[in-house]
């Protein structure tokens, strides 16, 4: 499979259906650097991605993958090919997810980080203000517990995406 043949062939189709890459990545719920990345033959789109695409433009995910459309005795000798390169190309190793949904997490949860962050150092400074070092105490105490409650909730939410835990929503 020719991932830049692939692109090139999505990019076509794209500006067939008078698509710049903003309004694609729009319907599609991704940005526009993605789908310069899939149309670059840089990245492959996932496999839900490609169901969208095939939906959208009328052509098979075979064909998508092909980068051109294909007559009957062409679709059947490209599938088995596509179908292997696909799932070897769309893999993505359990270290490469654990690490993609610490960062969603992280950046989904950095408002209320900042915010507990901001109120321990409100609690460390009112002690020392006051000389009162047993309320300093508390701020880190407070700010162990809330680095135990980071990484907890954090793990979790990797763990049941990570694994496509059937309960996530």
């Amino acid at each position: 499979m020719d991932m830049v043949k692939m692109g090139s062939f999505l990019a076509k189709l794209r500006k067939e259906h008078n698509l710049t890459q903003a309004e694609l990545g729009e319907k599609l719920g991704v940005t526009n650097k993605t789908i310069s990345r899939w149309e670059t033959g840089n990245y492959m789109p996932p496999v839900e991605m490609l169901e969208e695409l095939s939906d959208m433009y009328g052509m098979t995910i075979n064909e998508l993958l092909s980068g051109k459309k294909l007559s009957t005795e062409e679709y059947k000798e490209m599938a088995e090919t596509n179908i292997k390169e696909t799932l070897k190309a769309s893999a993505f190793s359990l270290k490469e997810k654990q690490e993609f949904y610490k960062k969603k997490w992280l950046k989904d949860h950095a408002a209320i980080m900042i915010f507990i962050g901001i109120c321990i150092i409100a609690v460390f400074t009112a002690g020392i203000i006051n000389k009162n070092f047993g309320v300093g105490y508390v701020a880190v105490l407070l700010l162990v517990l809330a680095h135990g409650w980071r990484n907890n909730t954090m793990m979790t939410y990797v763990e049941r995406h990570a694994f496509d835990d059937p309960k996530v929503e």
